[in-house]
């Protein structure tokens, strides 16, 4: 797992490990930020970020018939995906 404690926490740690969720703990919410950092732009990463504190937002953006919608929950699925394989073992 890639360490970010040299960098700061970014804007996916922080909204995890705010989130108050069962299982959201810093080995998990750093391994969800790298692979954020890795597979994500900067604002697919805020916008994912926004899912933590308004999950009807991220429905809405799944449901919308917006072609940028589309394409980015094509990126955020794919991203989901990664974050199963890579973080799995953290929970």
């Amino acid at each position: 797992m890639l360490t970010l404690a040299a960098c700061g926490a970014g804007r996916l740690q922080n909204a995890c490990i705010d989130s108050g969720r069962a299982g959201a703990n810093p080995a998990l919410c750093g391994c969800v930020q790298a692979v954020a950092d890795r597979e994500l732009d900067r604002g697919d990463r805020r916008l994912a970020a926004s899912f933590y504190d308004n999950p009807q937002r991220a429905q809405d953006i799944r449901q919308s018939d917006r072609p940028a919608d589309r394409r980015f929950w094509d990126r955020y699925t794919a991203f989901a995906d990664e974050v199963e394989r890579s973080c799995a073992r953290l929970r």
